[in-house]
């Protein structure tokens, strides 16, 4: 069955303030979002002295998700291989990085590290027999723009069909793929749009304009949304911004068949949460195909995470403190939503419906 957790990330302008930390974000998921158990961690961002945590905070940890009976799902890692002003690292040097992450991600007592999506594969080859020896499967995250599959007659897109490969060459179990919800970003986000629009208007023709926008695309598809754009806001679609406002999915959520024995966990990117109109208490993310990747991931018998991403807040934080988003709020919809798509079992024939 569709697990759900929340990466912390969710949560990183409460960080900022110092209005949450990480045990208050622990508590927030157990006691707030019914049925959530899983938590993802950015390892810079929750570690103290990353990468040399003190064994007090190890402990701290552990103590603290037994605590609140949470499950420490994936733990997410950066290689950067300029960190040294004389050189940049070897394969060697990433995969002992790599190495002793894993030995940290096991304390932690995490299942899975994400590792960022240029690690070499020089690096991870190295390191995996480490990861077999400690049972933490590493996985490559497929984000936006990355396709699953992009062109027809193609299997794969490069990078995935480069981890398949290395997955079946290798017939490890321990290194995988985690989809971003990124990829099946289908309509326009109205945040960033908005965002955008704030460089030459105010907020609150910024947000009437992002609407007008979104609401077209309802009712027009993609190019003739970008001609509009083009012809009543043409500072909008200046500079190379105006590539990622009006884009479409990278990958089709049927995509999904063909990778899912190597999928791992998931990450349930979003944007902004809104009130279903007629049905107060519901909720969706209209930019992205949440009800078809979910249906998917139930007709698959998916046994894995779906771990909140939010990422909302990143386009609104010029408005200052006081038009900051709540990050709480957000992410207790986004379970709200994902809970009720999870518990609909009425499978859709997807030939026809997708």
């Amino acid at each position: 069955m569709i697990h759900r957790g929340v990466s912390l990330y969710s949560y990183q302008q409460n960080e900022f303030f110092h209005t949450m930390n990480w045990k208050d974000e622990l508590r927030e998921v157990a006691t707030n979002l019914q049925g959530a158990d899983g938590i993802e961690i950015i390892s810079e961002c929750t570690i103290p002295h990353y990468p040399f945590p003190p064994e007090s905070f190890i402990y701290d940890w552990n103590n603290e998700m037994a605590r609140w009976g949470l499950k420490a799902v994936t733990m997410d890692t950066y290689v950067d291989t300029l960190q040294f002003r004389n050189h940049v690292m070897t394969f060697e040097e990433c995969a002992e990085r790599l190495m002793y992450d894993l030995r940290l991600a096991k304390a932690m007592g995490f299942r899975n590290m994400r590792l960022c999506h240029n690690v070499p594969m020089d690096a991870v080859r190295i390191a995996l027999p480490l990861a077999e020896e400690l049972d933490i499967r590493m996985t490559n995250e497929i984000h936006a723009p990355s396709p699953i599959v992009p062109v027809e007659g193609e299997e794969f897109g490069e990078t995935v069909a480069r981890d398949v490969a290395f997955i079946q060459m290798t017939g490890t179990k321990h290194y995988g793929l985690q989809p971003d919800m990124g990829i099946f970003q289908n309509k326009p986000n109205r945040v960033m749009i908005a965002y955008a629009l704030r460089a030459f208007m105010s907020i609150e023709d910024a947000d009437a304009a992002s609407r007008d926008l979104v609401d077209r695309f309802d009712e027009m598809g993609i190019e003739e949304v970008t001609e509009y754009a083009t012809k009543t806001y043409p500072q909008l679609m200046q500079g190379p911004i105006a590539r990622h406002l009006f884009r479409g999915a990278s990958a089709k959520p049927l995509d999904l068949y063909s990778i899912m024995p190597y999928i791992y966990c998931i990450h349930g990117k979003f944007y902004e949460m809104t009130e279903i109109p007629g049905k107060p208490g519901q909720y969706e993310e209209k930019s992205m195909q949440y009800a078809k990747v979910i249906n998917i991931l139930n007709d698959c018998g998916y046994d894995g995470y779906i771990d909140s991403e939010y990422e909302g807040q990143r386009s609104q934080q010029d408005m200052g403190y006081e038009g900051l988003p709540d990050e709480v709020e957000q992410v207790r919809r986004h379970h709200e939503m994902m809970a009720r798509l999870i518990a609909d079992k009425s499978y859709v024939n997807f030939e026809m419906k997708f």
